[in-house]
């Protein structure tokens, strides 16, 4: 019998051709692809895409950046305090007599009548135990001190208490610098805790009420969004406008806007929460199922036994 033709190894026959197409290098193999629909890293809550990408981060991160832009606000609130009103009530104390109370209701004052104890273009601090309204101070918010009650008056009006009968509270000199030196690291403490506190317990109110419109907005939108997200998603929405507020506190202690600006910039810090909001809802990723069928509209739906 006749033996079949020498044939060679398959390896031994490309090592042989001299132009056999190389075989693709190992690193384009195991490459792995890339998916168009990776969710970005949350870092970040200037942006819209920066806000929905904290739908799918964790309650800590949110809690986080939560927490910077609280302390940023809150120490804009006490630059302020102490930069623009504690210089002014520091004058007034120091232009009170060294004998005076509040007893019982009624302010028991040794000095002169009316009295301008101290102005500035923020704040003014008047006595005025017979409400003559003689002296008038051009600062925006003007604090008079009458003989059973007290005025704070404002370029919106004026709101007016009456003391309390059932406390002594110091109105001299000697007493209330002596006050303030013994408890103003205690006050400074206290109002930063109660500063962040309310900013935190305002967020997280905001965003209990806001998740749920965005999350029914998101579910007809054939986005990616559970509850939890959404809710996430909404504190961080909240976040532009409070930086935005901060800021403008700051331009307002420097003396670049007025007390009207400053409301009006209070109330506009609401409605940049809206539009984030509703922006990152939009920026947010298409449902998986949604992206799918998208992506094959030939497809036909498959029927299930």
């Amino acid at each position: 019998m006749s033996q079949p033709p020498f044939s060679p190894p398959v390896s031994a026959e490309k090592k042989l051709n001299p132009f056999a197409k190389p075989p693709p290098p190992p690193s384009e193999k195991t490459k792995p692809e890339k998916r168009k629909d990776a969710r970005p890293f949350a870092w970040q809550p200037l942006t819209f895409r920066g806000v929905a990408a904290f739908a799918h981060a964790s309650f800590k991160r949110l809690f986080f950046i939560q927490f910077i832009c609280a302390a940023a606000a809150t120490a804009s609130v006490l630059w302020f305090v102490d930069q623009v009103w504690l210089p002014t009530v520091f004058q007034a104390i120091r232009q009170m007599p060294v004998e005076g109370e509040i007893r019982r209701g009624q302010l028991d004052w040794r000095g002169p009548s009316p009295q301008l104890l101290a102005e500035s273009h923020f704040l003014a601090f008047t006595a005025d135990l017979s409400n003559e309204g003689s002296i008038h101070s051009p600062g925006q918010i003007e604090i008079l001190f009458h003989q059973k009650d007290f005025k704070i008056v404002s370029l919106f009006g004026f709101v007016q208490y009456s003391y309390p009968p059932e406390y002594r509270i110091a109105f001299n000199q000697p007493e209330l610098q002596a006050c303030w030196g013994a408890w103003q690291p205690w006050i400074v403490a206290g109002a930063t805790v109660l500063l962040l506190t309310t900013f935190f317990l305002m967020w997280w109110g905001l965003a209990t009420v806001y998740f749920l419109p965005a999350w029914l907005a998101g579910f007809f939108a054939n986005r990616d969004l559970n509850l939890g997200g959404t809710w996430r998603l909404a504190g961080a929405a909240l976040l532009p406008g409070a930086l935005f507020l901060t800021g403008t506190i700051v331009f307002y202690g420097m003396g670049y806007i007025d007390l009207v600006r400053l409301l009006l910039a209070g109330i506009a810090h609401f409605v940049i929460g809206w539009v984030y909001l509703i922006g990152a809802v939009v920026k947010s990723t298409t449902h998986p199922a949604a992206a799918s069928e998208k992506q094959n509209p030939f497809s036909t739906p498959t029927i299930s036994k």
